[in-house]
């Protein structure tokens, strides 16, 4: 029995519409049942027609560029939204690190929050309290867990969202983009957890858009693109494919951009020592660098000139 199951699942939503009176939102729910492939321009299809499993004790990763359609396969997996139409199945209890603290109360305090976030995620009472002394070392916020939770800040609200999530002992974990909460030795701490819930062998699905995590985590990965799979399989066979997708795209706007002249670089790759292709590189490794280019004419010593930059300062370092 797999983990988890998509079968020819979609998602649609419905574009400007602001707030429904009930009339209108029940003859939504109704004119569905008798029109569920509502072609109106107000549709949007955030999945369309997405088919895949997850085995037990697998490490699933869903890579794609931003509106893909990631975050909606995980809040369907953790039944935070349900398909317009197709199946989905579920096996184990699911703990989603999707957006943390969202079933928080501003009102209650973190201690109260704690039972109340953990009640939704399915533990009992009785569970909760033998998990609390552990969640609130977790989060590293005893002094704060009898203070209303308004009062936090975004990162102590974060970090108590991920301490819950993290002990309701679920057989399957999801996490989408929350490796960057609270400060760097809070986030080092939520890494090794992840870790060790991935060699529990237990069940884990992905959303990140550090390809590096990605390739180290996951045993396979999951491609979308707008809504759809374009591939799936072994990770560094599918990551090697959005990579040089990536770059084809890249390469189609400079050239709109920037009109060919007599050259054209074709194709870009950054090869390991092992000679395949791949975008991640320890300190201290060799990189090689592999240009293919189309001229219309011969050419006798074409020169190549290369730039590395700081993905996040946006600076030059060579």
């Amino acid at each position: 029995m797999s983990a988890i199951v998509f079968d020819g699942v979609g998602k649609r939503y419905a574009l400007g519409q602001g707030h429904r009176s009930l009339s209108q939102a029940l003859g939504s729910v109704f004119g569905r049942a008798t029109r569920p492939d509502d072609p109106s321009p107000t549709a949007f299809w955030a999945l369309d027609d997405v088919s895949f499993a997850v085995e037990p004790g697998e490490t699933v990763g869903i890579i794609g560029s931003n509106g893909a359609g990631k975050t909606t396969s995980l809040k369907l997996m953790s039944r935070v939204t349900w398909p317009s139409r197709g199946r989905i199945e579920v096996n184990g209890r699911v703990a989603a690190l999707i957006e943390l603290g969202a079933g928080f109360h501003p009102e209650l305090t973190g201690r109260e929050n704690v039972f109340l976030n953990a009640a939704i995620m399915g533990m009992s009472q009785a569970e909760t309290r033998r998990a609390y002394d552990r969640i609130v070392a977790f989060a590293e916020l005893d002094r704060f867990m009898d203070t209303p939770v308004k009062r936090y800040s975004s990162g102590m609200f974060a970090r108590l969202g991920f301490a819950v999530a993290a002990h309701v002992a679920p057989d399957i974990l999801i996490v989408d983009e929350v490796l960057a909460v609270g400060d760097v030795n809070f986030q080092r701490k939520c890494f090794d957890f992840i870790q060790d819930f991935v060699r529990s062998g237990r069940t884990t699905v992905f959303v990140s858009h550090n390809l590096y995590a990605l390739e180290q985590l996951c045993s396979r990965l999951i491609w979308l693109d707008g809504g759809k799979v374009m591939t799936q399989g072994d990770a560094a066979e599918v990551l090697t494919a959005y990579m040089d997708e990536q770059d084809r795209r890249l390469r189609q706007l400079e050239r709109q951009d920037h009109p060919a002249g007599p050259l054209a670089i074709t194709s870009v790759r950054m090869l390991g020592a092992e000679g395949r292709a791949r975008d991640v590189f320890q300190p201290g490794e060799s990189i090689g660098i592999e240009v293919t280019y189309q001229a219309d004419r011969p050419l006798d010593r074409p020169h190549f000139a290369l730039a590395v930059w700081d993905a996040a300062t946006r600076q030059p370092l060579v």
